[in-house]
């Protein structure tokens, strides 16, 4: 959730620590140039999960949910057509919005603890931010009562259990959404004077027109302005950091438990963030941009038997997941779907491709 670029096969940020999914993308196929459908979380998500754009959709923002819409309420998301056709679905953490969920979708649900815990220490006070999740430091309990450790707990165990049937196991980290909270020792990786801040020309939007500034306003954070003059700057990069790093954490976990399974060599694996993330550049925090900080994600698929290690820099689209997973699985294809089956960049990444990657805000 809210994962930039900021990994280490993606190399957003020299500081990134990442070694598990860089792992994972040794062993798969990496889409270097992939972008989310909406660069903000219900409309991405949706997107994803319906196979279908914002603009077919009409949802654009983060209400109404799609279950609520006339257009939308008997539409089928990808985990529902997998249990139409044999498979057992599980889920657990953050898949749609809010942590809602889709009772068609998904029959089994483990924890969705949410964004804060109750156990979470309030450790700044941001006045001026539209939303009370601004904050950001180490957290002092357990590190496995954090909430994407028990999320990875969870579908470990599902990994560990016996299947009658095939299973599709959603499983959906937090972090690095916010607030910025991470056990202690993910941020003494980076010391704070030795956080290296993004990149930023400081008259980056003098260029822009009104309506383009005005569109890339967001309340929700603190300013740009604030994160410079409180000197907050470099500690909210060094949560951030750790924040995916903690996450990455949970990555390896999951994978390492998968790969001592029964189910190693048949389970075809995706990763993906819903969307960008700003940190300072263009003067800008948070998402809800259509620059390529506010697009672009982390996109990977390990499909056992192809060919390891590919880089694919064509661009894609989070929309292609649904098709090319029924695809991939012999489910039978869906005239509805607007995304475009990924499986001729599998095989070879390479390939010849002329599909553009478009983002709707």
């Amino acid at each position: 959730d809210d994962l930039n670029d900021w990994v280490g096969c993606l190399g957003g940020h020299p500081q990134a620590k990442t070694p598990h999914i860089d792992a994972l993308a040794k062993r798969g196929t990496l889409f270097t140039n992939a972008h989310c459908q909406a660069p903000i979380c219900n409309p991405s998500r949706t997107s994803l999960m319906l196979g279908l754009r914002p603009s077919t959709t009409g949802i654009y923002l983060n209400a109404p949910w799609f279950r609520a819409t006339p257009r939308n309420k008997d539409r089928v998301p990808l985990s529902q057509y997998f249990r139409q056709h044999g498979y057992a679905t599980l889920t657990t953490g953050k898949i749609y919005h809010g942590s809602k969920m889709d009772d068609a979708s998904f029959e089994t649900v483990g924890p969705r603890p949410g964004q804060r815990l109750k156990i979470d220490e309030r450790l700044l006070k941001i006045e001026g931010t539209g939303s009370g999740l601004w904050d950001y430091g180490a957290q002092t309990y357990e590190e496995e009562k954090f909430g994407d450790y028990l999320d990875a707990t969870w579908a470990i165990e599902q990994l560990e259990a016996k299947h009658e049937n095939p299973f599709f196991l959603a499983v959906g980290l937090y972090r690095p959404h916010v607030p910025w909270y991470a056990p202690k020792r993910f941020f003494d990786e980076r010391p704070l004077d030795e956080v290296k801040l993004p990149e930023v020309k400081e008259d980056d939007r003098a260029d822009l027109p009104k309506a383009a500034i005005e569109l890339a306003e967001n309340p929700t954070p603190p300013s740009h302005e604030w994160f410079v003059k409180s000197k907050q700057w470099k500690p909210a990069v060094q949560a951030y950091l750790a924040s995916s790093t903690f996450t990455d954490a949970q990555v390896g976990r999951v994978m390492a438990a998968l790969d001592k399974s029964a189910y190693a060599k048949n389970t075809i694996v995706v990763l993906w963030s819903d969307h960008g993330f700003h940190l300072g550049e263009k003067q800008r925090w948070a998402k809800r941009t259509v620059w390529e900080d506010g697009t672009r994600v982390p996109f990977l698929v390990l499909l056992p038997g192809q060919r390891e290690g590919q880089t694919c820099a064509k661009p894609v689209e989070l929309l292609s997941v649904y098709p090319t997973l029924i695809k991939l699985c012999g489910l039978p294809a869906r005239d509805e779907l607007e995304g475009v089956d990924l499986s001729p960049l599998l095989k070879d990444a390479k390939a010849a491709w002329d599909r553009p990657a478009i983002t709707t805000y």
